[in-house]
């Protein structure tokens, strides 16, 4: 297997803040956040933070995971968003209804912390099917 074989990968690292982050970063922004690894490729790999940029079509060898991947469903699906709110709350002044918001999302990020799974499927990469479980290791 060469270094450039993703599948010699066996498990990787993530920071549990760079999962969450990223998670909400792509919820909340128009761009995408990923967990990205880099060649060469080792039976055990660290993956980090990455806002993922349309590169012109250029290939990258790189592995971009993307954090809902890495998260429980039941997580996902408890993601609190603006429209979240009864009938009642449209009324509402701006600032409470934000501050509301975030104490949700704050909430929602420790959950999420909690929830990350402890395997994945590498995918499709740059073209090459690699479909192999790998463990997931928290840091942090």
């Amino acid at each position: 297997m060469s270094d450039q074989d993703p599948s010699s990968i066996r498990s990787i690292a993530v920071a549990t803040e760079d999962v969450v982050d990223a998670a909400i970063y792509t919820r909340e922004n128009p761009g995408t956040a990923v967990l990205r690894m880099t060649p060469p490729f080792h039976g055990r790999m660290r993956a980090r933070l990455h806002v993922f940029h349309d590169e012109g079509g250029r290939v990258s060898e790189a592995i971009h995971l993307e954090p809902d991947d890495l998260l429980a469903d039941a997580v996902l699906e408890a993601y609190p968003s603006f429209d979240d709110r009864s009938e009642d709350d449209r009324d509402e002044d701006p600032d409470r209804i934000r501050k509301r918001r975030e104490r949700a999302l704050e909430t929602w990020r420790e959950r999420a912390a909690d929830a990350i799974l402890d395997a994945v499927v590498l995918g499709r990469v740059d073209g090459i099917d690699g479909g192999h479980r790998v463990d997931v290791k928290r840091l942090g």
